[in-house]
């Protein structure tokens, strides 16, 4: 069942936290192609969380994210563009994508792509990720649909200095991202 994920393509809205961790999880399981978008670069404070190393600090997230993709299985296509994304641009980079992650970390470009999906590409899955900041309440991390939307995440544990991102939240959600993912695809064979 697995091999026919192999003709698929997935978008992904940012490669931090969740967007590196979500590619690497997709990537591990066979997808045939990714289509990466982010416009920042590896800063040594984002290795507390995101799918980087020491060595790539100051390398644009798309290109180390590519390497370390390719690393992890060489077969999968990847497609990047080192650009901030907005309403005009999504339409067009991810018009072939099956499914479409949002990884971002700001809240306003998280209801931006939202909005621009649902309308403009109503025919498109979304996975998105809110609530992950801090550490434990595992049971509180959940997935819900609304139609061709799906958040994975808590919904409610904000970024904050008190609750910063962590790997283990991030992480817990990127792969939920991951499996929701599959789970699309899985049911549109």
């Amino acid at each position: 069942m697995l091999t026919k994920i192999h003709d698929k393509t997935i978008g992904i809205a940012g490669c931090g936290g969740l967007g590196s961790n979500c590619a690497i999880a997709l990537a591990r399981i066979g997808i045939g192609k990714l289509i990466i978008v982010d416009f920042d670069s590896i800063d040594r404070s984002n290795l507390n969380r995101q799918y980087y190393f020491i060595d790539q600090i100051g390398q644009p997230k798309v290109d180390a994210l590519e390497y370390n993709i390719s690393r992890v299985n060489r077969d999968v296509e990847v497609i990047k563009h080192q650009i901030k994304l907005d309403s005009n641009n999504i339409p067009k980079i991810f018009k072939d994508c099956d499914v479409i992650v949002e990884a971002f970390d700001q809240a306003v470009m998280k209801q931006m792509i939202i909005e621009t999906v649902l309308s403009e590409m109503p025919d498109k899955y979304l996975v998105s990720g809110s609530g992950m900041a801090g550490w434990g309440n595992n049971n509180t991390i959940e997935t819900k649909q609304f139609d061709k939307l799906y958040i994975c995440g808590d919904m409610v544990s904000e970024i904050s200095e008190t609750l910063p991102p962590l790997a283990p939240r991030v992480g817990v959600v990127a792969n939920m991202q991951a499996n929701q993912v599959l789970d699309i695809l899985i049911n549109l064979m």
